[in-house]
């Protein structure tokens, strides 16, 4: 049965908006966990827009479940999560200007450097996952340089306008499913998904586990974080 990994950036995005010390995102975790969440995830970007890391090495000291690091590519980025060894890294392309991720990585244009990297977390003992477009040949790219598993982009599902789009992208994240298990690959998902939209993609068989964050932090501003994530996760078992 497909689980829920609760990222907490913008719990980090609040307290950095007074640039103080709430509310703490590592407190947000533990609540996370105890309302049944599988995971953690975070994405220490390099211009530290929320999750610092302060925030990183804590939550690897308190995360009593998994702890998902999404970052990029860049060496000083590689290096701290070699120092600090989460339980996996998600890698994500990365753009400064950015309000969140725009897209997957292009495991086929970086497959050289993404090889070399996925070389160097494995000989740390942390699982390797790519944040990719439901596409082929970006699948066949991961796990080719060595992966673990893959996340597939819902946002063109999350975005989608029509019904017939729906079903389109649904589609592709079938299509996108089937050949990442037969390549030997886990399989993720996640971008853009709600409480209102999650129902489809859940019911996906194969899809293990769904990493949900800016929903969840905004249905917290209203009911608590603990009851936020329990919702969602009864929304993923259907």
């Amino acid at each position: 049965m497909a689980v829920l990994n609760v990222n907490i950036d913008h719990v980090a995005t609040i307290r950095q908006a007074r640039m103080t010390d709430e509310p703490d995102p590592v407190w947000a975790a533990v609540q996370c966990e105890l309302a049944g969440a599988n995971g953690i995830t975070v994405h220490l970007r390099q211009d530290r827009r929320h999750i610092c890391d302060r925030d990183v090495r804590l939550l690897k000291e308190t995360v009593a479940s998994k702890l998902n690091l999404e970052m990029s590519m860049a060496e000083p980025i590689v290096k701290i999560a070699g120092q600090i060894r989460p339980d996996q890294v998600t890698l994500v392309p990365e753009k400064r200007a950015e309000l969140t991720t725009e897209g997957g990585l292009d495991c086929v244009r970086h497959k050289k450097r993404l090889a070399a990297v996925v070389s160097r977390l494995h000989k740390k003992g942390i699982l390797v996952s790519t944040f990719i477009a439901p596409d082929e040949e970006q699948i066949i790219a991961s796990a080719e340089t060595g992966c673990d598993a893959v996340e597939l982009h819902t946002g063109m599902y999350a975005n989608a306008k029509t019904d017939r789009t729906v079903t389109k992208t649904l589609n592709e994240l079938r299509d996108g499913r089937d050949i990442a298990a037969t390549a030997g690959l886990v399989v993720h998902a996640g971008h853009g998904l709600t409480y209102r939209n999650i129902g489809p993609v859940a019911a996906i068989e194969g899809l293990c586990e769904f990493n949900i964050g800016h929903s969840i932090i905004a249905r917290s501003v209203l009911v608590g974080i603990g009851q936020a994530t329990e919702e969602m996760i009864r929304l993923i078992k259907g």
